[in-house]
């Protein structure tokens, strides 16, 4: 593996990005625009019916953002002049043919012009309507890699997947691919032409009963969680991803395409500032509700592994691995912590507990949310005695009352089974990794940095994604639990 010049690679290359309004997107972007301002062209694909409503969307939801005020400080008043110069936001939808881009002459001239194609466009609800999940996750891949096909220029398709694509395995996991088919389970019958058909086929039925959006919604979850643990995955993000990177790997021809897998993706470690993060993460709705009083119990195994990696790491990642890529091959490259510098469950509850106890959240009386310790429980069996002492017996009595036909008693009774419901749900979509026994093989990725270090020493510290670098406890204590009370907590 060779990796030449990262900065001359982007120079006077255009780059198309799906996705655009996405969190790693923007740090995507933003780390272009702040270290190459000589790229030629970063066209942006967002979800819009036009151009005005794409336009408005960029500067909303993108360059509106604080993540962008170094640009800003950098650049002044000639911000507006380089946006202009080198941005061009595209109208459009990767679940559709041509990426769903109506103005023939832009998408003429991105055929012409575009290099470098970045799939960052992805649905990542672990429970989400499976005709949208697939859509997006499964068949947008498709589409954006027959987009890439066209492109008189193109040098590399990167596509951004996820480590969990291998769902609950222990052990080492590999960077390896997927074939057409293949499932974790050993199950046979998995075809996807098959799994939309089923969709479609399960949609008219739905309609033709007359059932009602919420219905309708509510089954299509359903069937996507029970088509997913049909072939050995937890949910459905990561059964549609998975086959997404399978029509990839089989449809790709002689395309040089690279696969990124990051695993948990928190708030930027360095640049362009620390702490910098756009909605909840998988492990901050945890953060979230202990800051603000509401866990006081959680269910895992204190030892396990749980396996981040800041934002800015999986860009610098990104941007390498598109200089390093060789024609006519598929690159794997997993990029998370687990392996080079493992971080515990006990650890990562230590450094949340003593954060929001040294800095409690001022909740929106203005007063301190003063949280305890939080009751850890090592097993779903305990757990479920735990839901059984909090929901199960106050509804028994609940029950009795309600047989009265009280009306506030039967209002607590309703509201304790959402609750239990909820609960549950929440266990069964994320249990799966609160008991995680994998580690992410990242030999692959550590070829990389090792090649860009023997490449450009200046750039490789520029462009840095090396794990073992992070202090855990400084990170969470002084990086990230600012950076989400700042950025995600309301």
């Amino acid at each position: 593996m060779e990796v030449g010049s990262i900065l001359e690679f982007m120079e006077g290359r255009s780059i198309l990005v799906t996705g655009a309004a996405g969190f790693l997107a923007k740090v995507f972007i933003e780390k272009i625009l702040r270290v190459q301002p000589n790229v030629k062209k970063l066209y942006l694909l967002l979800r819009a019916p036009d151009s005005n409503s794409a336009m408005l969307r960029f500067h909303t939801q993108i360059m509106s953002k604080d993540l962008f005020r170094v640009l800003k400080e950098k650049h002044g008043g000639n911000l507006n002049s380089l946006i202009s110069q080198k941005v061009r936001v595209v109208a459009g939808d990767i679940t559709c043919e041509d990426l769903g881009v109506q103005d023939s002459l832009l998408l003429e001239e991105m055929i012409n012009e575009v290099d470098v194609v970045v799939n960052l466009a992805a649905n990542t609800n672990f429970d989400e309507r499976y005709d949208i999940s697939i859509g997006i996750n499964t068949l947008g891949a498709k589409h954006v890699l027959n987009f890439a096909k066209r492109c008189d220029k193109l040098k590399v398709l990167l596509h951004v997947s996820t480590a969990y694509v291998s769902g609950e395995k222990g052990g080492l996991i590999l960077e390896r691919g997927f074939k057409m088919g293949e499932t974790l389970n050993g199950a046979r019958g998995l075809d996807i032409d098959a799994e939309k058909k089923l969709i479609d086929d399960t949609l008219k039925s739905l309609e033709a009963e007359g059932c009602s959006h919420e219905i309708i919604k509510s089954k299509m979850k359903d069937l996507g969680i029970q088509r997913a643990r049909k072939y050995g995955w937890p949910n459905t993000y990561v059964f549609t991803k998975a086959m997404g990177e399978m029509l990839l790997g089989h449809l790709r021809n002689e395309m040089a395409v690279v696969i990124i897998r990051p695993t948990i993706v928190t708030t930027t470690y360095k640049e362009p500032f620390p702490g910098w993060v756009e909605g909840i993460r998988t492990i901050d709705s945890l953060a979230v509700g202990y800051g603000k009083g509401k866990i006081t119990c959680f269910v895992c195994d204190p030892e396990s592994i749980v396996d981040v990696i800041p934002a800015d790491m999986v860009v610098n990642a990104m941007i390498v691995a598109m200089a390093a890529a060789g024609s006519n091959q598929t690159t794997i490259y997993h990029v998370g912590s687990s392996v080079a510098n493992p971080l515990e469950n006990a650890s990562l509850q230590d450094y949340g507990q003593r954060y929001f106890q040294k800095h409690p959240w001022i909740n929106k009386e203005g007063r301190p949310v003063i949280v305890g310790n939080v009751r850890v429980l090592k097993s779903m069996e305990s757990f479920q005695r735990y839901l059984a002492i909090r929901y199960l017996l106050p509804l028994k009595g609940l029950e009795i009352v309600n047989t009265a036909c009280c009306h506030y008693f039967e209002a607590m009774y309703m509201d304790m089974c959402r609750k239990m419901k909820f609960v549950l749900r929440l266990v069964d979509l994320y249990g799966p990794y609160l008991f995680f026994k994998g580690y992410f093989d990242d030999m692959n990725t550590e070829k990389l940095r090792r090649a860009a270090a023997e490449g450009n020493t200046e750039e490789s510290d520029m462009f840095y994604f090396d794990p073992k670098i992070i202090d855990w406890e400084d990170y969470f204590m002084s990086v990230h639990g600012p950076g989400i009370v700042k950025y995600v907590f309301k």
